[in-house]
């Protein structure tokens, strides 16, 4: 699909049990010059329910909070495929309980304090290692969010080729957050602990990300329902997608200043894939 308008933006705060109680989340805006402006927010109670929108006509660039690839380390010590598509398809194969199990046996080998093996994106990024199966699960993530979009055919810049009119890239909200609040925490699924302290730390991010003051150069523009609404959302989900859509429309600035890797580093290793912005 061609065109010269430019790309919808979205923003995936990604579930690997999604339900109504906790559904996935999409931020959808746009980028013009410096500012994000925030179209509206979505829910899909399912998996299939979203593989079914990416799969649609569109053009868009996304940020999508889950991990794209798994570590090298891990990847050669099983002795999985060392190329990303093949290492993907064999990877969706296989059962959760089955990647637990491995995953569990390559750490039991391992000494304290480096039972996981890491990406190289994951130190500048400050995120969880991708072979991370509880607290949080993204292994699992991982295992049921790639292959959605593998099977809606989407462009993966630097691992895999697909639709260039629909582009998708790892986001990590908490990337963005932590450059604003430091540790500050503003969100939490326990209801006992979204505190007040939390409340205010989502406003504060909030003022941050319309004002500008983050190293993206870019500000949020929202209405005053939508700020509502994300300071309200305790659970952080709305907030989470909110900060991908400012990682894809970071994304999308470098990639209309003829950047073909959307700000992907040209050294990133082709089989663990790259945070966006980190």
């Amino acid at each position: 699909m061609a065109t010269d308008t430019p790309p919808l933006l979205l923003g995936v705060d990604f579930s690997s049990s999604p339900s109504r109680r906790k559904p996935i989340v999409m931020a959808l805006g746009e980028l013009a010059g410096s500012r994000v402006r925030l179209q509206s927010l979505h829910t899909f109670d399912t998996l299939d329910a979203l593989g079914r929108w990416l799969a649609g006509p569109g053009h868009w660039v996304g940020g999508f909070d889950l991990p794209f690839g798994l570590p090298r380390e891990l990847v050669q010590h099983l002795g999985w495929p060392l190329v990303w598509i093949d290492c993907m398809q064999h990877y969706r194969q296989l059962s959760r309980a089955h990647i637990r199990d491995a995953f569990a046996g390559f750490c039991a080998a391992r000494p304290v304090g480096g039972k996981f093996a890491h990406r190289a994106t994951d130190l500048p990024a400050g995120s969880s290692p991708s072979m991370k199966w509880v607290n949080p699960p993204v292994a699992y993530m991982l295992h049921a969010g790639v292959p959605l979009l593998l099977d809606a055919g989407v462009h993966l810049p630097g691992l895999h080729a697909g639709d260039p009119a629909r582009v998708g890239l790892e986001a990590y909200p908490g990337l963005l957050a932590r450059e604003v609040l430091g540790r500050r925490s503003y969100k939490s699924d326990d209801r006992a602990r979204q505190t007040p302290e939390r409340l205010i730390a989502r406003k504060d991010l909030l003022t941050a990300l319309e004002l500008g003051h983050t190293r993206l150069g870019l500000q949020l523009q929202l209405r005053q329902i939508q700020r509502e609404a994300l300071v309200q959302d305790a659970q952080g989900d709305r907030l989470d997608a909110v900060l991908c859509l400012l990682q894809a429309a970071w994304a999308q600035r470098r990639h209309a200043e003829g950047d073909a890797r959307y700000g992907l580093p040209g050294d990133a290793d082709p089989l663990e894939g790259w945070i966006v912005t980190a």
